[in-house]
């Protein structure tokens, strides 16, 4: 991978990955109460009101399932995509993800409230990232030279 992509592809990864873990971790509270500078819901209780409205289509039992499944795997793929684990994985999960809160929002809200926050953006800037074909800086990178040297240590045994 030339240089310049590399830095390029480290950028979105990092990118990518504190936005999910930013927005993840704001509906634990973590960067304040509600209402508090900077912070969207600040809690589980405000999250989920906004989450009832994009998933109106579903019970109200199934909507906190999902709501809470989507924020774990938000902060995970977050996590991940920093560290650069399971990076393609990620990519794709977060864009998936994405995607899926972009139609959740068109629906409920109308086209323009995903437009207005780049949600859609988001989502093609993750399932870009999934495919690139290496991930220079992460966890993965360094694994697969690892694994590389360890198949080039093997072939050597028997000679």
């Amino acid at each position: 991978m030339r240089n310049g992509y590399s830095l390029f592809q480290l950028y979105l990864r990092i990118g990518l990955g504190a936005s999910y873990l930013c927005a993840g971790l704001d509906r634990f509270g973590v960067w304040g109460p509600n209402g508090g500078a900077r912070v969207s819901w600040g809690d589980w209780e405000h999250f989920m009101q906004y989450a009832y409205k994009l998933l109106f289509f579903l019970p109200y039992g199934l909507a906190s399932v999902f709501a809470a499944v989507a924020s774990g795997a938000e902060i995970l793929f977050g996590i991940l995509l920093i560290i650069g684990l399971y990076t393609r994985w990620a990519a794709i999960g977060s864009g998936a993800l994405l995607l899926t809160f972009a139609l959740c929002m068109t629906l409920a809200l109308g086209i323009q409230a995903p437009l207005n926050y780049s949600v859609f953006t988001a989502s093609a800037a993750s399932f870009l990232l999934a495919s690139l074909g290496a991930y220079k800086w992460s966890i993965d990178s360094y694994l697969f030279a690892r694994k590389q040297a360890y198949r080039t240590s093997d072939l050597f045994k028997n000679v």
